[in-house]
């Protein structure tokens, strides 16, 4: 299947092949609680756990775990653990996670400046749908 232009063979990547690295980023970054943890972390400011976990209204502890482990494994935030009792942790973007959270932030002004025209559309569709099926639902 020809994709266009293969930059393998100038010693890039092509995002549309399946064994391109750069899918796993993408995967990653399209997870809801990752674009979340990178928005809520986006102004620069450090969160603890508990702040993260609140501001992420529905996250469970193990899946904020999970994700914040994944972010620090992959470069996009730090872990910072004061020798404090009880210990003390905070999360703050790397100068990589601050540039996917910045473009994260324009995708989420974006959702909320169109979620009544995108309400809108589901409606309509929902609404032609359920016509064309008819009253007997088939």
């Amino acid at each position: 299947m020809d994709t266009g232009f293969d930059l393998r063979k100038h010693g890039g990547v092509d995002v549309f092949l399946r064994d391109c690295p750069t899918r796993a980023v993408l995967e990653l970054i399209a997870s809801k609680w990752t674009m979340l943890v990178l928005v809520a972390l986006e102004d620069g400011h450090p969160m603890r756990f508990a702040e993260l976990r609140r501001r992420l209204d529905g996250v469970t502890s193990k899946v904020l775990t999970q994700t914040l482990r994944t972010l620090e494994r992959e470069g996009l935030l730090t872990r910072q653990v004061y020798p404090t009792v009880p210990p003390c942790v905070e999360y703050r973007l790397t100068d990589l996670g601050r540039e996917v959270g910045g473009l994260l932030q324009s995708i989420t002004d974006w959702s909320q400046a169109n979620i009544s025209a995108i309400q809108a559309a589901r409606k309509d569709f929902d609404e032609r749908t359920a016509a064309a099926m008819g009253p007997t639902g088939a």
